[in-house]
């Protein structure tokens, strides 16, 4: 603790001495001159940040394995963020030389992290459609002859298996093979849930909106009410009473799961689309509609949808997180996709007991958290998109 006060103060003086000569040798130059302290300090907290990134990544890289394993997530981190900004790169730029006059102007305007967003997206979604001609085995196939718990990594000498690159799990599967095709199942079925949702919850709110009167109060005070529970509790409230009611009516429990979490998140979409109908409704072009005579369908398709498209496309990509994090929640706890169907959520479950092993075998811990990975990196990624959808939807510049 001394040592990390002793390292601020430090910094603190060397960001004063920072601004100080940078004014002295540019002649009080206004942006040296006009320099907050927060923002000199910034700058000597970002050197010191990096340079120790670059000394923990050759501590990684040590020849002592016992060094080594401390470092080395960390290491994997820095690698795997280098690999994947040079692939956001290199795609940006193959997409402002390839492509339309119009996809040329929009990848000439993206940002990285939207170029990596979407990059990451659209490898997530060759994965889930093509999983049967990727993934080496079955998701549910148990390889004969192949011990379980197979180490990642494929080093004989560190209990791998180079025919496995990623290992087993604990009764012998492909462990690359269940995260391909956990990118069909759990990314599949939250974007069918996620559209589910925007069905209800927009056509609802949309409806409100146009109508209002007694169908407006009566829907929003239904929304009021399903909001005031918690989501994730009442959706697994929801799922344990489905488990039982699912083998007496045959019908398979991610039915259930989908229909639950559309509902629940369909509440978030109707506040949306019911605030941006209540601002549409108003304008003059829809009272010229009325006064045409158009019908409902035709003002809430033709006049009210094709102007709330931003906002809510926006929404869809964030619906889709939550969505996503649900469902990979519910798995976790058992209620979720049911075996043998592969999902991340489950997967993360059944291999967690791997990262106890962290300290003394890095390589086998890799396990769990190789689907807690895939879930986190789809996240940020399509975060990266909807903010990026955000900005140019509002029209403000970087």
């Amino acid at each position: 603790m001394i040592w990390f006060v002793a390292a601020l103060v430090g910094m603190a003086a060397v960001a004063w001495g920072f601004r100080f000569a940078g004014q002295a040798v540019t002649g009080n130059a206004p942006k040296f001159r006009d320099m907050p302290y927060g923002v000199a300090y910034g700058y000597v907290l970002g050197v010191a940040v990096l340079a120790w990134l670059v000394w923990a990544y050759t501590q990684g890289r040590s020849p002592d394995q016992a060094i080594a394993n401390k470092f080395f997530f960390l290491r994997i981190a820095i690698e795997g963020f280098i690999i994947f900004a040079i692939a956001a790169w290199l795609f940006r730029l193959l997409g402002r030389s390839v492509g339309t006059s119009g996809t040329k102007k929009l990848f000439r305007s993206m940002p990285l992290t939207a170029s990596f967003g979407i990059l990451t997206i659209l490898i997530y979604a060759i994965f889930a459609l093509f999983a049967g001609v990727i993934a080496p085995y079955g998701q549910e196939q148990i390889i004969p002859g192949v011990a379980a718990n197979v180490i990642p990594g494929g080093d004989p000498t560190l209990g791998g298996n180079p025919d496995f690159p990623l290992g087993t799990d604990q009764i012998g599967r492909d462990i690359l093979s269940r995260l391909i095709y956990g990118a069909q199942n759990t990314v599949g079925i939250a974007f069918a849930t996620t559209v589910l949702a925007f069905l209800l919850g927009g056509t609802f709110g949309f409806l409100a909106a146009t109508l209002g009167g007694w169908l407006d109060q009566l829907l929003s005070r239904t929304v009021d009410v399903l909001m005031a529970i918690p989501s994730l509790i009442f959706a697994l409230l929801l799922m344990t009473i489905a488990s039982v009611w699912a083998p007496e009516l045959g019908i398979p429990l991610t039915v259930f799961m989908v229909v639950i979490i559309a509902v629940i998140d369909s509440t978030r979409v109707y506040r949306l689309a019911r605030a941006v109908g209540q601002n549409i409704v108003v304008m003059d072009y829809i009272e010229a509609a009325k006064l045409r005579g158009e019908g409902l369908g035709y003002l809430v398709f033709k006049e009210i949808l094709p102007n709330a498209t931003a906002p809510l496309l926006a929404e869809f990509g964030l619906r889709f997180c939550f969505v996503f994090l649900t469902i990979a929640a519910l798995s976790f706890l058992g209620v979720g996709i049911q075996p043998p169907l592969a999902d991340w959520g489950t997967m993360v479950r059944d291999l967690g007991g791997f990262v106890n092993f962290a300290q003394f075998a890095p390589m086998a811990a890799t396990a769990p958290l190789l689907a807690a990975g895939a879930i986190a990196l789809l996240t940020v990624a399509v975060n990266f998109v909807v903010d990026w959808m955000l900005q140019k939807s509002s029209g403000l510049k970087e």
